[in-house]
């Protein structure tokens, strides 16, 4: 299993199906959309000056257990969702939703069911990564796991960020630092790999 589909089956579907008024198989298929693409743009965000420093201090913010054990769709803030959404696209979340909705994987789920879905997601997959980079609830942010990359950067309290991440994107996005793999890799794989193109698209040249 790679961690990919390790963030994405500790998610209910049938919860989020509830909460978005559709059926698993939808509710599944934008997940395997939505989940990829915030990793894409949290990694390009990690690239850009001072970004790496940014996300570390956003994820020491999360190192809340909300994955612990299961997670609880009614536990999540969405609130709080919309800020990271807003922060990872830039204000962009409108065209991402656009984009991610009318890709084969999502069978035909309109924008605006994607554009529900962003902000239930983010801080799911931001707690997923402050345990597995900051050590889940343990004070402070030194308490790297095997995740965090030795001080070499000069980012993020010498934390690779953009490689750890670019690590379980899997290559999905070509160019994008540190992908354990090569593309296409999860092909096959719950359909992550036809989201290459569009990753590459909305995020490889930024």
């Amino acid at each position: 299993m790679t961690e990919l589909q390790d963030i994405i089956g500790q998610i209910p579907m049938d919860q989020i199906a509830g909460m978005l008024g559709t059926d698993e198989p939808t509710a599944r298929a934008a997940v395997e959309a939505a989940v990829p693409t915030l990793l894409a743009g949290m990694n390009s965000n990690a690239q850009a000056p001072d970004g790496a420093a940014s996300l570390e201090s956003a994820l020491g913010q999360h190192q809340d257990g909300l994955i612990d054990g299961g997670v609880d769709v009614g536990q999540v803030d969405t609130a709080d969702g919309e800020k990271i959404v807003n922060h990872v696209f830039g204000g962009q979340q409108d065209q991402v939703a656009s984009q991610l909705a009318g890709t084969g994987q999502l069978g035909g789920a309109g924008s605006d069911l994607v554009r529900k879905l962003l902000p239930i997601l983010a801080p799911i997959v931001m707690s997923y990564l402050a345990k597995k980079l900051l050590g889940g609830n343990q004070a402070g942010a030194g308490s790297q796991t095997e995740a965090g990359a030795p001080g070499d950067s000069g980012q993020g309290g010498g934390m690779d960020l953009g490689g750890a991440i670019g690590g379980i994107l899997g290559g999905m996005v070509g160019g994008q630092g540190g992908a354990a793999g090569g593309p296409g890799e999860q092909d096959g794989q719950g359909g992550f790999g036809g989201l290459g193109d569009i990753l590459g698209g909305l995020f490889g040249k930024k």
